[in-house]
């Protein structure tokens, strides 16, 4: 049964369509030699598992990898050429190869076994994944390590469950698993299975930040539950945002493709009559924590749109929106 925050009467209420993971991550690389910041959305259904790869007034293109119930149906490697909209004259050709690929529990976003190339006149300008003696062999195209390099700036997940929600994040080098916890009235943190913070009286409590380590690193978090301690009407299963920053945090990627929808039908689902082309905080609650988290810093960053953000690449932030399910 979908919740409340899903469905209308003019939305899908199918099961298979509520989204089981969802994850955007923003790098900052280059496409040719101009730098740009390239977006890649993961998503899977019940029913389906895509990538979509965008790069504002650039390019955009979704690939379906397989329907995720029916791991017979995956698809072959593939590749594409795409003529850059702002760049008449330059070419890039994209690569793909998920045929192996393996996933954690759940997640759209692979671990192992697939990779992603972006390359321009016969250089290698994207590069993710550990296939590149594959690539290398399909391409023909040889491998300079540190022209593919990108710089993650940014992770956004949509995480789902009642009380406990879990992701598995990289830190300045280093991957942990953060787990949230919220019941009775008490936020938990953790990092790696063990309890980093707890706040306590959340109906007071609903917004705030706090230094913790992840890792040995120094990480600024915030929260805000606002959604879930006004828990009425249709926002009763609504969602908590929470911020994990590092330095000067990161850049905030735009929300395009399947993202972008769940969000506006949350948004349609609680009543709005207006549904404005925002790009990141859909809610006055997410704006809240975003412009929160943004001021503490001293970035400055914009977060409305990864095109309008300037970051040097000095920091990094985890951004989860976490849906509770009845």
């Amino acid at each position: 049964m979908i919740p409340a925050c899903f469905s209308s009467p003019n939305t899908l209420s199918n099961s298979s369509q509520m989204p089981q993971s969802l994850i955007t991550c923003i790098y900052q690389t280059q496409l040719c030699n101009s730098p740009v910041h390239l977006t890649l959305t993961w998503s899977k259904t019940l029913f389906s598992h895509s990538l979509t790869i965008y790069a504002a007034d650039t390019f955009s293109i979704t690939i379906s990898l397989y329907p995720s119930t029916f791991s017979f149906l995956r698809n072959r490697p593939g590749s594409k050429s795409i003529h850059l909209t702002n760049q008449h004259y330059q070419k890039i050709k994209l690569y793909w190869d998920f045929t192996r690929a393996e996933f954690s529990e759940s997640s759209a976003e692979p671990e192992s076994c697939f990779y992603i190339a972006i390359t321009s006149n016969a250089r290698v300008e994207f590069f993710m994944g550990d296939l590149r003696d594959e690539f290398t062999q399909r391409s023909g195209i040889a491998w300079i390590r540190h022209s593919a390099e990108p710089t993650l700036l940014s992770r956004r997940e949509h995480v789902f469950g009642r009380r406990n929600y879990v992701t598995r994040a990289q830190f300045m080098g280093s991957k942990h698993e953060i787990g949230i916890e919220c019941s009775g009235g008490v936020l938990k943190v953790k990092v790696n299975g063990e309890t980093s913070l707890v706040v306590k009286r959340l109906a007071w409590k609903f917004r705030g930040n706090e230094r913790i380590m992840v890792g040995g690193v120094e990480v600024e978090f915030f929260w805000d539950v606002f959604n879930w301690v006004n828990n009425c009407g249709a926002n009763s299963s609504g969602h908590g945002v929470f911020v994990f920053q590092v330095g000067d945090g990161g850049v905030w990627p735009e929300m395009v493709g399947p993202e972008k929808r769940l969000m506006r039908k949350s948004l349609s689902s609680s009543g709005s009559s207006a549904l404005p082309p925002i790009s990141v905080s859909p809610s006055p609650s997410c704006s809240s924590v975003l412009q929160w988290a943004e001021e503490s810093s001293d970035g400055g960053r914009s977060s409305c749109s990864s095109t309008r953000s300037s970051g040097s690449g000095a920091g990094f932030s985890l951004l989860l929106y976490a849906w509770r399910r009845d």
